[in-house]
């Protein structure tokens, strides 16, 4: 499958097939929401969103490690070195790491552009820094980087069927409602790495503080006011989620079933951590087996009915700008260099 797709993107090289592989594993591996979702887009396309994940979680481990031999200054030099490859890779270098190459083949692929990359990484050089967030502003503002970005990088892949300006905001709400989604089912995990992510103003409107949160995770307690405090959370997440939901219907038709079942599966995160009564301190939240393969195979048929009616209408000359679906171009001569 991983051919198919390659070759279905245009993408020859064989180093640069390894980096796309090398990216596709990690989607695999460490995203299976977002990795089944992606299965729902056409085979061109799925490269791309691999590349794009695969960079953003080599980033994120470097940050999140819970290494505890790694400590901030290494991990500082390890997204100094990340940084300065990125840079090398979009100036029209080769990049070092694998997820690196592909990265940079997607951006110039699909116009794609590098200020996002930088506004992500400044939020993961945050994470080394930062452990909380006084104010939902201050949180929104670390989530441009962290969350909102991911979703305006892509849409140039995903393809739009109006004025892509339209759609960005819906898309920036969607990369932010599955981050905010994230938080929420890790909060016992991040308290590990040291970091609170659910605003302060917030904890502090329900009596709960650093050390309650602490004492719940060390003892397996609950305790009402953190409860309350998470429901809280979830009550302001699916209030971004009811903002972005609009946009699917502003994407490609055929990308659609993707970021719908990706929408759902992740809607389905708060599900289960309301249905174990918000003790995210204690364990992971799982949205259950049999409910993800009903929701991938409504997806399925999604797709078909989409590409079916794909193929049957006739596409109209449109100006290539914002307006319609990007296809990939052909990779850079340069690639063809790569040793």
């Amino acid at each position: 499958m991983t051919a198919r797709e390659l070759d279905a993107a245009g993408i020859t090289h064989p180093d640069l097939r390894a980096a796309y592989t090398r990216c596709r594993e990690l989607n695999a591996r460490h995203g299976r929401t977002y990795f089944l979702a992606t299965r729902l887009l056409t085979p061109d396309r799925r490269p791309a969103v691999h590349a794009l994940y695969g960079f953003a979680r080599w980033a994120d481990d470097i940050v999140d490690s819970l290494d505890s031999t790694t400590g901030p200054a290494e991990r500082i030099r390890a997204l100094d070195r990340l940084d300065a490859d990125l840079a090398r890779g979009l100036g029209g270098g080769t990049g070092a790491e694998p997820v690196v190459r592909a990265l940079a083949d997607t951006a110039h692929r699909y116009a794609i552009d590098h200020r996002h990359f930088a506004d992500f990484l400044a939020s993961m050089r945050s994470d080394l820094t930062v452990d909380s967030y006084a104010t939902h502003a201050d949180l929104r503002r670390y989530m441009h980087g962290s969350a909102a970005v991911i979703g305006l990088q892509m849409l140039p892949v995903l393809g739009t069927v109006t004025d892509r300006q339209e759609a960005a905001p819906h898309a920036a709400e969607l990369g932010v409602a599955f981050q905010l989604t994230n938080f929420l089912r890790d909060v016992g995990e991040d308290l590990d790495r040291g970091r609170i992510y659910l605003p302060q103003d917030l904890l502090s409107a329900y009596g709960v503080h650093r050390a309650l949160l602490r004492h719940c995770r060390d003892t397996g307690r609950t305790d009402r006011r953190v409860v309350a405090a998470l429901r809280e959370f979830e009550s302001l997440t699916r209030a971004v989620y009811r903002r972005a939901a609009p946009g699917i219907a502003l994407l490609d038709p055929v990308s659609r079933p993707c970021i719908r079942t990706a929408f759902v599966l992740y809607g389905s995160i708060l599900d289960a951590v309301a249905a174990t009564g918000y003790a995210v301190l204690h364990r992971r939240a799982l949205v259950p087996r049999r409910h993800r393969a009903l929701v991938a195979a409504d997806g399925l048929l999604r797709v078909a009915a989409a590409r079916t009616a794909a193929h049957r209408t006739p596409r109209r000359p449109v100006p290539a700008t914002a307006t319609t679906p990007h296809r990939p171009a052909h990779p850079l001569p340069r690639h063809e260099e790569v040793a």
